[in-house]
C-alpha cells in the first residue's frame, strides 16, 4: 500500500506544504492580535454592558497598543510530535530559544533534539526556517482574523474572579483552507485574546479525516504571549497525529508604555494575527506516505 501513496502525495506536491501547514499554525500563535476595521454595520448584539461592534472595537485598540509597546523578548519553546500509524510510530521533540526584535525579526536557536530524525528535518526545522515567510504580507491577509474574512458572533460572557471573558464565534466567510471555524475567548479587562478553538474552514488534505486546533496565551508583564498550542488530526487510514508547541521562561527585555495609544495609521500598519494555517493537519499526511527515518 505504501508504494501506492506516495506516488500520489509526490504528484499532488504535498511535500513542499507539509512544513507549510505548521507554519501557519506556528506564525497565528506568535503574532499580535488585530481586527482590522471595516465598513461593515455595527452589530446590535450585546453581552452584559457590551455589544459585539464595542468588543472588537476595544481588542482592536488594545491590541495595537500592546503590539506598538512590544520591543524585544526573549523564551524557550518545546516542540513535540507524537505519530501512531501507518506506516509507524513517530515521535520527536526539540527545544529552541527564541528572541523576538520588533517589528518581525526572529532569532532560534536549537538547544537540543531528539527522536524521528524525518520529523526533525522535515517539520521542526522547516517551521524555523520558514516562519518569517508565513507572516509575509500577502499571506497574513488570506489568513488574519478580520471582518473581511469571517463573521463574528457574540457568543456569551463566561463570569470568573478576574473579570471573565467575552466568548466570539467565527464564521469563515469562505472555505478557504488558511481560514477557522471555531472560538475566540477575549479577556474583559485587558481586551486580549487568551484562548483560541478551532478546525479548517476546508480539510487541507485527502488524507486528514479531522483537525482540531487549540491556542492559549499567558499575561507577562503587560503582555499576552502564547502559551501552548495543541494541533490533532485523524488520519484516514486509521492513524492519529499530533503537534504540540509549549512556550517557557519569557523574558521582557524591552519595551514601551503599554498604554500609549495609536494613531490609526499606526494601527492599521500593525502586524495581524489570524486563526489561520488553513493547513494545520497536512504535516500527518506526509507521515502516513513518506519513508522511513
Amino acid at each position: 500500500m505504501r508504494g501506492s501513496i506516495q506516488p500520489d502525495i509526490m504528484r499532488t506536491g504535498l511535500p513542499g506544504t507539509f512544513a507549510r501547514t505548521c507554519l501557519v499554525v506556528l506564525t497565528f500563535a506568535t503574532t499580535p492580535f488585530i481586527l482590522a476595521q471595516s465598513s461593515d454595520a455595527a452589530s446590535t448584539e450585546s453581552v452584559g454592558n457590551l455589544d459585539l461592534d464595542h468588543v472588537l472595537t476595544k481588542l482592536t485598540e488594545r491590541s495595537a497598543q500592546r503590539a506598538a509597546a512590544l520591543q524585544e523578548f526573549e523564551g524557550t519553546r518545546i516542540y513535540r510530535m507524537q505519530y501512531r500509524g501507518f506506516p509507524s510510530d513517530r515521535d520527536a521533540e526539540m527545544v529552541v530559544k527564541v528572541k523576538f526584535h520588533a517589528p518581525d525579526s526572529k532569532e532560534f536557536r536549537v538547544v537540543s533534539q531528539n527522536g524521528s530524525k524525518f520529523v526533525i528535518d522535515h517539520i521542526f526545522r522547516k517551521l524555523l526556517d520558514g516562519e518569517e515567510e508565513a507572516s509575509a504580507d500577502d499571506n497574513r491577509h488570506d489568513m488574519a482574523m478580520t471582518r473581511e474574512n469571517y463573521d463574528f458572533e457574540l457568543a456569551g460572557l463566561e463570569p470568573d474572579a478576574a473579570g471573565g471573558h467575552y466568548v466570539l464565534n467565527l464564521v469563515p466567510k469562505t472555505k478557504n483552507k488558511f481560514l477557522y471555524r471555531g472560538k475566540i475567548w477575549v479577556n474583559a479587562k485587558d481586551f486580549a485574546v487568551v484562548r483560541i478553538e478551532g478546525e479548517p474552514a476546508k480539510n487541507p488534505s485527502f488524507w486528514i479525516k479531522k483537525t482540531e486546533i487549540a491556542h492559549s496565551y499567558k499575561k507577562v508583564e503587560d503582555f499576552w504571549l502564547p502559551a501552548e498550542n495543541h494541533t490533532e488530526s485523524s488520519i484516514r487510514l486509521g492513524g492519529k497525529a499530533i503537534l504540540f508547541i509549549e512556550y517557557q521562561d519569557y523574558k521582557i527585555i524591552k519595551a514601551k508604555p503599554a498604554g500609549i495609544a495609536r494613531s490609526s495609521r499606526e494601527t492599521n500598519s500593525v502586524r495581524q494575527q489570524s486563526i489561520s494555517g488553513g493547513e494545520p493537519a497536512v504535516w500527518a499526511a506526509h507521515i502516513v506516505a513518506l519513508g522511513t527515518d
